[in-house]
This record gives structure tokens, sequence and C-alpha cells, in this order.
């Protein structure tokens, strides 16, 4: 393909309520969305960096900068474009795996769509529908917390993860185990807000029975990781640690996670995603596929990539009313506890381009050759 122009959009979606993790508090995503023109038609990505760069060092502003000064010129000047090219295209600019995630999900939408195949068939998908879990943030109360747990209940997720951090951790969990009962998956995820003193502490929560614990402390503590592992029974899980396939080999070899959580943003795109999932499946690690609070354009790709084999647990794919009163899409609903994976041309979504507009915090910015 040949890259016609790229445009930018900044869309605010506020929340059907707010999430908390030991990170902040959200009451509205701002989305950075790319929409990407060819010679054989269109697509669309979306940026999963946050509004200010608290979770990770990139940020909405800060990817829209690097995409048009950076990313956007070394697309408009090869001659020709594919998703499987991106990663050598982009190697010039360090970093920016979100940038890059967003502009290889329009190239792979626009490529998948002009050739008449899905993201699942594309990207070795061998599910039609997969478990879905949920992410329940820090609540005010222990018992606001578990009126929302009962409703994710209710509504059939297969997994509950808890958000904690030092002195919402234990107790909050304890009530949701015995809410649930002894057998139902539940995981907690920590967002790095502990240190390796506190592992005594984290070993308490061996008494809950939990899938895994997600990372406890800081990306790039791989040591402590190691240790905490040695330490307790419950399985640790990676996340913001994992940035490439290297890393995750390291991790792995070296004890500090038995279990990876994959977020396609994260780890640079879809295809780098697909490349992390080979090589836990080469050493029998299982995987899961992470949320950032998607719109139905990220979350039509995510379900397609969690279909693939090595994706054995229930991931962060929930409906989209688990976050939206109303979509950037057509609405993903859950159907005993799973989500369909979509079956059209690239995404499978339509996006709602009325809703782009309406919804836009400031004019697109619209990218060209120069």
């Amino acid at each position: 393909m040949k890259v016609e122009s790229i445009t930018l959009h900044r869309v605010g979606m506020p929340l059907v309520r707010p999430f908390e993790t030991s990170f902040g508090r959200e009451t509205e995503r701002v989305v950075l969305l790319v929409h990407l023109v060819t010679d054989v038609g269109e697509g669309w990505g979306e940026c999963v960096a946050g509004k200010t760069p608290g979770y990770s060092s990139e940020y909405v502003e800060g990817c829209a900068h690097v995409i048009e000064h950076h990313l956007a010129p070394l697309l408009f000047r090869a001659p020709h474009v594919r998703a499987a090219d991106l990663e050598r295209l982009f190697a010039p600019v360090v970093g920016h795996r979100m940038a890059k995630a967003a502009l290889e999900a329009a190239v792979l939408d626009a490529e998948l769509r002009a050739s008449g195949i899905s993201f699942a068939h594309y990207l070795g998908a061998v599910r039609t529908e997969v478990d879905c879990g949920v992410s329940v943030g820090i609540s005010p109360s222990i018992d606001e917390l578990l009126t929302e747990v009962q409703g994710y209940v209710d509504a059939g997720y297969r997994r509950i993860k808890l958000k904690i951090k030092p002195g919402w951790d234990f107790e909050p969990v304890r009530r949701v185990r015995d809410l649930l009962g002894p057998d139902a998956a539940l995981q907690v995820d920590a967002n790095t807000a502990y240190t390796r003193e506190d592992i005594a502490h984290l070993s308490r929560l061996d008494d809950s029975g939990l899938l895994l614990i997600e990372q406890p402390f800081d990306e790039e503590d791989i040591a402590s990781h190691v240790v905490l592992a040695q330490a307790i029974e419950t399985p640790v899980c990676l996340d913001e640690s994992i940035v490439s396939v290297g890393v995750a080999i390291d991790a792995i070899d070296r004890g500090a996670t038995s279990i990876v959580n994959i977020k396609p943003g994260r780890v640079g795109g879809y295809l780098p995603a697909v490349a992390i999932h080979d090589a836990c499946r080469a050493r029998g690690i299982p995987v899961w596929c992470g949320g950032m609070l998607e719109t139905g354009i990220g979350r039509a790709m995510n379900v397609a990539l969690a279909a693939l084999p090595g994706f054995t647990l229930p991931g962060d794919t929930s409906a989209s009313d688990r976050y939206y009163a109303e979509d950037l899409t057509e609405p993903f609903v859950l159907d005993d506890g799973r989500l369909a994976v979509p079956t059209g041309p690239g995404s499978g979504v339509t996006v709602r381009t009325e809703l782009v507009r309406e919804w836009g915090l400031q004019p697109p910015v619209l990218l060209t050759e120069r």
C-alpha cells in the first residue's frame, strides 16, 4: 500500500463509573485515534496511552507529537507499506511503542480490509469466541466493591481481577473471595505499587487462592520479582515489565514470571504481541490479553488476539458497557461470559465517525506527505 494521509483524532469518552488504580483515578478516557487512508482503502487504530504520563512514560500528546513529526514521515516516504515491515521501518525511532502500535493497528486494518481478511485469521486465531474477565478498580468502600463485583458475577464474567495497593489489599481480597466462593477465578493487580520490602506482606495473599498476582514491583525490577516468585505460592504475572520478546524470554528464564499479560499497545503492536505469545507458548507459559480501557476499535483487535491458542486465561476483554455507555463501534456484548471474535475484514467493526466528530476534543489533525 501507499499511505496517502493520516488523521489524528482526540476524543473524550466518559466512563460509566470512575476507574481507580494505584496510579490514580479516571472518570474519562482521552483517546487518540489514527485514521489512515491508503491507495487501496482505509484503516483505524487506537492509541492506548493515557492523558498523562502516570501509568507509562507515553501519553496522548506525546504520542501525537511522535506520530506527526517522526513516525508518519517514515510512512509517507516509504514507496510501499506492509504491517510486517513496520518494525524495520520505525527502527530509527527508539521506543514510543504505544505510538507505533496505534499506527501498526491502522496499517493492519487497512491492509486486511483491502485483502478481505479478518484480524483473527491473519493473527492465527483458533477460537470463535473468548472467555472474558473484568478488571475492578479500587472502590471508596468494601461494601461498594462487593456490590460492583456481584454485578459483574451476575453479568457472567468468568474471572474477577481486583486492583490493589498498600492499604487496600488483604481485606478487600478476602471479602471478595468470601463472596465468590473458593473455586471462582480471582486475581489481583498491583500496578507496581509495592517494593521488595513488602514480600512477606504479599505472601499473606496466598491464603486467598488467587490465580496470580500481577506486577507488584517496578517494571524495571525483574530481580525482585524473581525473589517474590520463590517466596510465595501465588503465581507471579508480569505486565508492565514485558515490552519485547527478549525481555519476556529473559524474565521467564530467570523465574520472575510464570504467566504473562500481553498488551499490544505496550509492546509496540499486534505483530510483536504475537511474537511474545509464540515465545511464551514454546516455553509452556500461559498468556492472557490485558486491557487499557479500549473503545470498540481496540477491543475488536484485542478479542481477535485473545483467540490465539496460547491465550488460555480470561483476559480484560470486557464488554463495551463495562466502561462506556455508548461505544465508537457497534457494542461488544457479553454472552455467557464470552465475546464473539469479529469475522469481517480488518478489525471487523465499523467506526461511528459521527461520534468521533461529536466527541472530538479539538479539531482533527490531517497529516500528508510534505
